[in-house]
């Protein structure tokens, strides 16, 4: 079995419309560690026009509490890192409070592109957040807009800005989706793999299947890769 790092997960319990409670996200917890999952980020929504940054990280640090006290009492569970997932907003570059959500207090920041198309000054941003603050925006879930856009405009896009993609399981594990996902992979043009689960019913934990079709149809050192790109994107020492 791999070891696998998902990256982007909504398991905080009663945080955003992820787990609605603590037994809830123990079940999620031990979906993913029969699936090889060593280490969670868990990423709850952040939306900077609904919440001031210092009432999410109250919030947070709540549920975080609450989470650890029930992970307490269990065994073989992952390792549960503490992040956000930051819907991108114009200015953001020169938000102060940019680095108090990142992940596990490093330099990654799962950032939630909007569903409408990319302006050039958006796009800017994400380089400016790196350029001003020394931080790696990570461009959460490419895959959700794939039918929105052209998918390899954007990624060509993208890949001329200090950025890091990440995809959700579900666009290996997908049919309709599975060539171009192992094709953007193979080009290098994915780095980190998260399950964005939310529950254990319609979105579930789901990166051992990923990782599987990643082996079988790609090679498994693609797993391994993966998985040492996210671990890089954790301070070091953790």
């Amino acid at each position: 079995m791999f070891s696998l790092f998902d990256f982007h997960s909504h398991i905080l319990p009663q945080m955003d419309d992820g787990s609605r409670s603590s037994e809830q996200s123990i079940a999620m917890l031990r979906a993913a560690a029969e699936q090889g999952v060593s280490v969670v980020a868990a990423t709850p929504h952040f939306y900077p026009h609904r919440e001031a940054p210092a009432a999410f990280l109250e919030r947070r640090a709540r549920s975080e509490e609450v989470l650890r006290e029930a992970m307490a009492g269990e065994s073989g569970l992952p390792r549960v890192v503490i992040g956000a997932e930051v819907y991108a907003f114009e200015g953001m570059s020169d938000c102060d409070d940019l680095p108090r959500l990142t992940l596990a207090g490093g330099d990654a920041l799962l950032v939630e592109m909007p569903m409408t198309a990319w302006s050039d000054r958006l796009l800017d941003e994400l380089a400016q957040i790196h350029a001003k603050q020394g931080l790696t925006p990570v461009v959460a879930h490419l895959d959700r807009y794939i039918h929105r856009f052209n998918a390899r405009r954007t990624v060509a896009r993208l890949a001329n800005l200090p950025v890091f993609i990440q995809v959700n399981g579900t666009f290996f594990t997908e049919r309709a989706t599975r060539r171009l996902a192992l094709d953007l992979l193979c080009d290098n043009r994915i780095h980190l793999l998260g399950s964005d689960c939310h529950d254990m019913e319609k979105r579930s934990p789901n990166l051992g299947e990923a990782a599987r079709i990643i082996a079988e149809k790609a090679d498994p050192s693609w797993v391994s890769w993966i998985y040492q790109n996210s671990v890089e994107m954790l301070p070091a020492g953790m």
